[in-house]
């Protein structure tokens, strides 16, 4: 079963649920979670899509980290079915608490698609509040940094720093697409090798650092069509991790992501 941890629908931005559909189908994508945009509050269209395609989607909303009533409003997610809660980085508050969206879904139990840079990643808040969050799963997006390819040593630095996280069994990172992590070769692309014959080195890192067990193939469709495209995005990541054994490649483009998000 294949997987696609993280895409977005919206009718009023990017595109519709069923254009996703298509991608999957064409792609033999069994599952997709709808990851939901940042700051779009409203979850109904996603909700709204999961009671139509039970067995092909799930959905991760995003809330108002910031209201008062933020608690009420995972609760209420949760009863409703959402499979995750998409949050950026955090800390710990003054008095040592947990800061209130973070306190919600560690009591409902639901998993956190995490979205920031690798900068907010390695903040020492953010590590110590992770400490604390022991069984609430931390799904890191893009491997752990932007969506956007490493082109300095300096950038590759940071991002390693965040692999550190590995330390705590509650942290996963999302797998992108090749076309997040290398630039495109223009020497190479037109004979179907669109980044040549490397591979980014912080796939592998990543590997090595968390396990199989612990990474998940996302596409971040729509945006992935303005880079290798989705069908490329799968097969030159499976490509690009062909020397794992099977059960690797299984977990990491499928089960990871139906264990952690997926209620179906």
């Amino acid at each position: 079963m294949i997987v696609d941890s993280h895409a977005h629908v919206s009718p009023h931005w990017y595109e519709p649920v069923e254009t996703l559909l298509h991608q999957m189908n064409e792609s033999g994508v069994d599952l997709a979670v709808l990851t939901q945009m940042i700051g779009q509050t409203d979850n109904r269209y996603q909700q709204d899509c999961i009671k139509r395609y039970p067995r092909r989607l799930a959905s991760v909303a995003w809330v108002d980290a910031e209201a008062l009533d933020v608690s009420v409003t995972i609760e209420n997610l949760a009863r409703e079915g959402v499979s995750g809660i998409r949050l950026r980085p955090s800390a710990c508050l003054a008095d040592g608490r947990l800061p209130g969206a973070w306190r919600a879904v560690q009591a409902t139990g639901l998993p956190v698609s995490c979205v920031g840079s690798a900068e907010t990643f390695n903040a020492p808040g953010f590590v110590e509040m992770v400490a604390r969050l022991a069984g609430t799963a931390i799904v890191l997006e893009h491997l752990g940094g932007a969506s956007t390819p490493v082109t300095s040593d300096e950038q590759l630095a940071v991002r390693r720093e965040v692999f550190k996280l590995a330390e705590f069994p509650n942290v996963m990172l999302k797998v992108p697409g090749l076309g997040e992590l290398m630039p495109r070769n223009p020497k190479t692309w037109h004979s179907g090798r669109p980044f040549g014959d490397s591979t980014p080195s912080l796939l592998h890192e990543a590997v090595t650092a968390f396990g199989a067990n612990r990474l998940m193939w996302g596409s971040d469709f729509p945006l992935v069509c303005g880079r290798e495209g989705y069908a490329n995005a799968l097969t030159l990541t499976r490509i690009a991790l062909n020397g794992l054994p099977d059960d690797d490649l299984n977990a990491i483009f499928g089960g990871n992501a139906r264990r952690v998000f997926s209620k179906n």
